[in-house]
Protein backbone atom coordinates (compact mmCIF):
# COMPACT_ATOMS: atom_id res chain seq x y z
CA UNK A 1 0.00 0.00 0.00
CA UNK A 2 0.96 3.60 -0.54
CA UNK A 3 1.19 6.33 2.07
CA UNK A 4 -1.36 9.01 1.14
CA UNK A 5 1.06 11.71 2.34
CA UNK A 6 3.34 10.78 -0.58
CA UNK A 7 0.70 12.28 -2.90
CA UNK A 8 0.98 15.63 -1.13
CA UNK A 9 4.78 15.85 -1.02
CA UNK A 10 6.25 18.34 -3.51
CA UNK A 11 7.90 16.48 -6.39
CA UNK A 12 8.65 19.29 -8.82
CA UNK A 13 11.65 18.51 -10.99
CA UNK A 14 14.36 21.17 -11.23
CA UNK A 15 17.04 21.85 -13.83
CA UNK A 16 19.90 24.28 -14.35
CA UNK A 17 19.80 26.35 -17.54
CA UNK A 18 22.83 28.16 -18.93
CA UNK A 19 22.23 31.75 -19.96
CA UNK A 20 25.23 32.51 -22.22
CA UNK A 21 27.29 35.45 -21.06
CA UNK A 22 25.31 35.73 -17.83
CA UNK A 23 25.48 32.49 -15.83
CA UNK A 24 23.28 29.61 -14.80
CA UNK A 25 19.72 29.86 -13.52
CA UNK A 26 17.69 27.10 -11.87
CA UNK A 27 14.07 26.47 -12.80
CA UNK A 28 11.42 23.98 -11.78
CA UNK A 29 8.36 22.46 -13.34
CA UNK A 30 5.01 24.05 -12.69
CA UNK A 31 2.71 22.25 -10.30
CA UNK A 32 -0.56 20.96 -11.69
CA UNK A 33 -2.39 23.73 -9.83
CA UNK A 34 -0.13 26.41 -11.34
CA UNK A 35 -0.50 25.01 -14.86
CA UNK A 36 -4.28 24.85 -14.55
CA UNK A 37 -4.41 28.39 -13.17
CA UNK A 38 -2.84 29.62 -16.43
CA UNK A 39 -5.09 27.63 -18.76
CA UNK A 40 -7.68 29.70 -20.57
CA UNK A 41 -6.49 33.02 -19.18
CA UNK A 42 -6.39 35.78 -21.72
CA UNK A 43 -2.96 37.35 -21.70
CA UNK A 44 -0.46 38.17 -24.35
CA UNK A 45 2.83 36.35 -24.85
CA UNK A 46 4.76 39.02 -22.93
CA UNK A 47 2.57 38.71 -19.83
CA UNK A 48 2.44 34.90 -20.08
CA UNK A 49 6.24 34.74 -20.15
CA UNK A 50 6.44 37.01 -17.09
CA UNK A 51 3.97 34.89 -15.14
CA UNK A 52 5.56 31.59 -16.20
CA UNK A 53 9.09 32.65 -15.30
CA UNK A 54 8.07 34.27 -12.01
CA UNK A 55 6.38 31.01 -10.97
CA UNK A 56 9.16 28.65 -12.05
CA UNK A 57 12.42 30.45 -11.32
CA UNK A 58 14.11 28.79 -8.33
CA UNK A 59 17.42 30.65 -8.37
CA UNK A 60 17.33 33.51 -8.62
CA UNK A 61 13.71 33.97 -7.57
CA UNK A 62 12.14 36.66 -9.76
CA UNK A 63 8.95 38.67 -9.50
CA UNK A 64 6.95 39.53 -12.62
CA UNK A 65 8.46 43.03 -12.53
CA UNK A 66 11.97 41.57 -12.39
CA UNK A 67 11.19 39.28 -15.34
CA UNK A 68 10.03 42.42 -17.18
CA UNK A 69 13.41 44.03 -16.46
CA UNK A 70 15.13 40.89 -17.81
CA UNK A 71 12.95 40.97 -20.94
CA UNK A 72 13.94 44.58 -21.54
CA UNK A 73 17.67 43.89 -21.08
CA UNK A 74 18.07 40.52 -22.82
CA UNK A 75 18.57 39.62 -26.49
CA UNK A 76 15.31 38.48 -28.10
CA UNK A 77 15.88 34.72 -27.79
CA UNK A 78 17.53 34.56 -24.38
CA UNK A 79 14.42 33.86 -22.33
CA UNK A 80 13.10 31.35 -24.89
CA UNK A 81 15.57 28.68 -23.78
CA UNK A 82 14.64 29.11 -20.12
CA UNK A 83 10.92 29.09 -20.94
CA UNK A 84 11.29 25.94 -23.08
CA UNK A 85 12.99 24.08 -20.22
CA UNK A 86 10.17 25.05 -17.84
CA UNK A 87 7.54 23.89 -20.33
CA UNK A 88 9.43 20.64 -20.94
CA UNK A 89 9.77 19.91 -17.20
CA UNK A 90 6.05 20.68 -16.80
CA UNK A 91 4.98 18.37 -19.63
CA UNK A 92 3.69 21.37 -21.55
CA UNK A 93 6.12 21.34 -24.47
CA UNK A 94 4.95 21.53 -28.07
CA UNK A 95 4.92 17.74 -28.51
CA UNK A 96 2.66 17.36 -25.45
CA UNK A 97 0.35 20.08 -26.75
CA UNK A 98 0.13 18.38 -30.14
CA UNK A 99 -0.73 15.03 -28.54
CA UNK A 100 -3.43 16.68 -26.42
CA UNK A 101 -4.99 18.10 -29.60
CA UNK A 102 -4.79 14.72 -31.32
CA UNK A 103 -6.46 12.99 -28.34
CA UNK A 104 -9.21 15.60 -28.24
CA UNK A 105 -9.97 14.95 -31.90
CA UNK A 106 -10.12 11.15 -31.46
Amino acid sequence: MMDKQALFAKRLEERDVDVPGVGTVRVRSLSRAEALSLRGKEMGAVKMERVLLSLAMVHPRLTEDEVKQWQEAAPAGELNTVQEVILDLSGMNKEAAKSDVAEAGD
